[in-house]
């Protein structure tokens, strides 16, 4: 195993305490239902559901949107290629992902991230609405 030094504790810790605020907003997601009009329609049965902006202690990112994109049943996001660093959860329903070189399946309490300049894909697959809420990292 190898040893953690100094630097990479207190990147670690600043990493923790700036993440950690993220988890009551998804915490608090579960209680949320959105209706049919909620957000902006990027895609077929695909909405857009902006909660919040904060300011980031990473320094590499000045900021951090949460967004919530909420999936009808059978919703299908096309590929795209991502304009920034994102840490995706899925709030509710269940989740097909297809990135480039791998595609896996998540339901709801399940995390995955995306990269800045890849391409992902999303499809719901279950039978009830599910939401991916997203924290978008702006970069500095």
């Amino acid at each position: 195993m190898k040893t953690m030094n100094r630097r990479s504790a207190i990147a670690l810790s600043m990493t923790a305490a700036a993440v950690t605020p993220l988890f009551t907003l998804v915490a608090s997601a579960k209680t949320k239902k959105y209706g049919p009009k909620d957000g902006k329609e990027i895609a077929p049965g695909i909405r857009v559901v902006e909660v919040g902006t904060g300011n980031s202690d990473i320094p590499a990112y000045k900021s951090i949107s949460i967004v919530d994109v909420v999936f009808q049943p059978g919703a299908h996001a096309p590929a795209m290629v991502m304009d920034n660093d994102m840490v995706c959860t899925i709030t509710s329903g269940a989740f097909t992902i297809k990135k480039k070189d791998k595609e896996f399946k998540l339901k709801e309490g399940d995390m995955y991230t995306c990269s800045k300049g890849k391409t992902d894909e999303a499809t719901n697959t279950s039978n009830e609405v599910g939401v991916h809420r997203i924290a978008v990292l702006i970069p500095a």
